[in-house]
């Protein structure tokens, strides 16, 4: 089977990461990447590069990306965003981010892979693990 798209529109008021992850797990995405998602923020949870905690940002955002991967089994989502000047912020999305008016989103499927994340001594990260899930390949 090859890759399906998956595209979706959270409303204003919605928990980004929240959202994203309860739309994986309503379609048991096993093995996704995030290929797009604009939109905007009133609010942000972000670990900025090299920080061990999480930094909370008020106000209006736009979305300029977000990437990463996305299973059932965890997920890993990078964002960068604009404030009113035009500042870039971006760093790792934690739960708390707050959608303000919409956010697009479009999500790949490839049913070829299991993800999944597990703990990594060497970075204190849960990290990817990549799998066959054993579906063959069309093409």
């Amino acid at each position: 089977m090859d890759s399906r798209t998956h595209a979706f529109r959270l409303p204003h008021g919605a928990d980004l990461r929240k959202a994203i992850e309860h739309y994986v797990g309503e379609h048991d995405i096993r093995a996704g990447c995030l290929v797009t998602c604009i939109g905007g923020l009133s609010s942000a949870v972000l670990r900025m590069p090299g920080a061990t905690q999480f930094s909370h940002l008020e106000g209006a955002f736009e979305i300029i990306s977000a990437s990463g991967t996305l299973s059932v089994n965890g997920s890993h989502i990078h964002l960068s965003l604009s404030d009113g000047e035009g500042a870039m912020r971006g760093g790792h999305l934690d739960y708390g981010s707050t959608v303000r008016l919409s956010a697009e989103i479009v999500v790949l499927e490839n049913p070829r892979f299991v993800f999944s994340r597990e703990y990594d001594p060497d970075t204190g990260f849960r990290e990817l693990m990549v799998q066959e899930s054993g579906v063959p390949h069309e093409g």
